[in-house]
């Protein structure tokens, strides 16, 4: 099992995420939100929902909040509704980027996602233009206190697509249908330290770019994940 390691990746936005936490948990309860209200209020009913909820864990979202955001999306007083939209387009060198977002006005969203492209040196692109360079895939990230060779062997005995050790980390990759099936297995095989547990768009390949073009890159892509509305920034920049 082999594959490009996105390690550092992980840890640069759970960097950013820490600086600004209450601002995570804010757009984490938004998808919790919009999945339960698709759904039933109960994870183990709505997969969807469920899978966010292990992406909240994951972040340490305190179960209250995440039991909150489940409540209200059920609350008879309640009708917030949100639109969810992915635009494509790419950044400096070239970079594809999809940005996933929720939304409860499109114009103003639109707005700031073309405007912060078009100043960080990006460009909006039509649907489907660099979409197919990704696929959705389940990410579990364990803990580096794990024995290899034992994980390997029992990630092999579920249905993973991948295992890829890594310096602090050990990445395992899963079909989407595939996510919860395989954490569980994870989690009741007593591999429980959990430091990503999400599902997510992965670049088939990545593109290098040299110091210059990858900080201006990098300060695009953190501009647009810093947008109420935007929930997710997907991209094929090696980090």
């Amino acid at each position: 099992m082999s594959g490009h390691s996105k390690w550092s990746t992980i840890k640069r936005k759970k960097g950013a995420i820490d600086a600004e936490r209450s601002k995570v948990f804010q757009k984490l309860a938004k998808e919790l939100y919009v999945a339960a209200k698709s759904g039933d209020a109960d994870p183990a009913n709505n997969a969807a929902l469920r899978m966010v909820v292990e992406k909240a864990k994951s972040e340490n979202m305190p179960k209250a909040n995440i039991q909150s955001a489940i409540d209200k999306a059920h609350s008879k007083n309640n009708d917030e509704s949100y639109d969810a939209i992915i635009y494509e387009g790419y950044g400096p060198g070239g970079i594809a980027i999809m940005i996933d977002c929720l939304t409860d006005n499109k114009n103003r969203t639109a707005s700031f996602v073309r405007s912060t492209l078009t100043k960080r040196g990006g460009n909006l692109g039509t649907d489907g233009s660099v979409s197919y360079l990704f696929k959705r895939k389940g990410l579990i990230i364990l803990d580096k206190k794990y024995d290899e060779d034992k994980l390997m062997e029992d990630v092999l005995g579920l249905d993973a697509e991948d295992f890829i050790p890594e310096e602090d980390g050990y990445s395992i990759y899963t079909l989407p249908e595939n996510f919860i099936s395989v954490k569980d297995g994870l989690t009741n095989l007593g591999y429980d330290e959990t430091l990503v547990s999400e599902v997510t768009f992965i670049p088939d390949n990545y593109i290098s770019l040299d110091e210059e073009l990858k900080e201006k890159a990098l300060t695009l892509i953190e501009q647009l994940e810093d947008i109420d509305d935007v929930q997710n920034v997907y991209h094929n920049l090696d980090i």
